[in-house]
């Protein structure tokens, strides 16, 4: 089992960064595909990136592909979500997932098995 703790969201302008950290916890954090989701008032939770078990692979989001960069450090147990370019349309609650089932990218949001409470990001005009 695997317990997911987000933190470094915030309130930035428009045009500025943010990087997301997912801590986790258990021993077999580098088995595990991870994602970033999102969900915004009366919205529907969406895809915004996922990695493969060991970083090799990734795969983004139409809206934030070339502005946002996922990565992971397996020693330290973690996955990372930096934003940049950041858009007003990029305000929401970000979450991230693990999913044990397979090791490579997964972007279907039923396939995730863990979840962490999520960290709010509010971008301003």
């Amino acid at each position: 089992q695997v317990q997911l703790v987000e933190s470094g969201g915030g309130l930035v302008q428009a045009g500025g960064s943010l990087r997301l950290s997912c801590a986790a916890s258990g021993r077999t954090f580098s088995s595990y595909a991870m994602g970033w989701f999102r969900q915004a008032p009366g919205k529907e939770r969406e895809f915004v990136a996922a990695i493969s078990w060991r970083g090799g692979s990734t795969y983004y989001a139409d809206s934030v592909k070339g502005r946002f960069t996922i990565s992971r450090d397996n020693a330290k147990n973690t996955v990372y979500l930096q934003m940049n370019s950041l858009k007003p349309e990029d305000t929401a609650v970000y979450y991230c997932a693990a999913e044990g089932s397979v090791h490579t990218v997964v972007v279907v949001i039923q396939e995730y098995d863990y979840w962490g409470q999520g960290t709010q990001v509010t971008v301003s005009s």
